[in-house]
């Protein structure tokens, strides 16, 4: 399987589960945002939601590994057995991480609510319980269809930053440059729907290990 290639990202469009309901969170976020005319501030909540349930349910995946590879994969630049111990530090230490980007986020965002006069709280609570339900799906689909397989740890623990960064970047960019009428919003979210769509397949693929080999480290 080529990563970039888009009869494969298609392909597997049609036969990942975990994708419709990927598309549903999308949709509703969609609906609600052009019902209620929202602008970037909102969205940007709802992404932050999404983005620590990904994190939520990524330290749950690697915990929960029972075999795995550590091909690449350094800590404190010295190559480590596939263990427990290394299963629970690459955890904590991908949890810390994770954790102090998205508090960072936060303050931004509570700065920014202030500055826009608040925040439709109802409906983006509502939206990111949609995108926990899906994430949630997607964990327990994946798990089951990736039974047997000896994942890298490596690729996994990095996963998340491939999924969130074109996603956040889309939506960011979209607020600069796109301004906030509903086609500009249309349009943005749309991308961005594709962005997450596609890097949810490539990711998957590459904590499975297909065909990816890159170097690793741990601080």
């Amino acid at each position: 399987m080529e990563y970039g290639s888009t009869l494969d990202l298609t392909g597997k469009m049609y036969t990942d589960r975990s994708v419709t309901w990927l598309l549903f969170s999308n949709l509703v976020t969609l609906a609600l945002a052009l019902v209620q005319h929202w602008n970037v501030s909102e969205l940007l909540w709802i992404y932050w939601g999404q983005s620590v349930i990904i994190g939520w349910f990524n330290v749950h995946r690697i915990l929960g590994l029972k075999r795995f590879s550590t091909e690449g994969f350094r800590i404190n630049n010295r190559a480590v057995q596939p263990t427990r111990a290394t299963r629970r530090q690459t955890a904590a230490f991908f949890a810390l991480h994770y954790g102090m980007f998205h508090f960072g986020y936060l303050v931004f965002l509570f700065s920014d609510a202030r500055m826009h006069g608040g925040v439709p709280v109802f409906a983006v609570a509502l939206c990111i319980l949609v995108f926990y339900f899906s994430h949630r799906f997607s964990w327990h689909y994946n798990r089951e269809r990736e039974a047997g397989r000896v994942p890298n740890i490596g690729n996994i623990m990095f996963f998340p930053y491939l999924r969130i960064i074109p996603m956040h970047l889309i939506i960011v960019l979209g607020g600069l440059y796109a301004g906030n009428g509903v086609m500009a919003l249309v349009v943005f979210l749309l991308l961005k729907t594709a962005a997450d769509v596609a890097m949810h397949i490539i990711g998957h693929a590459m904590a499975r290990g297909d065909r990816l080999r890159a170097s690793r480290k741990l601080p």
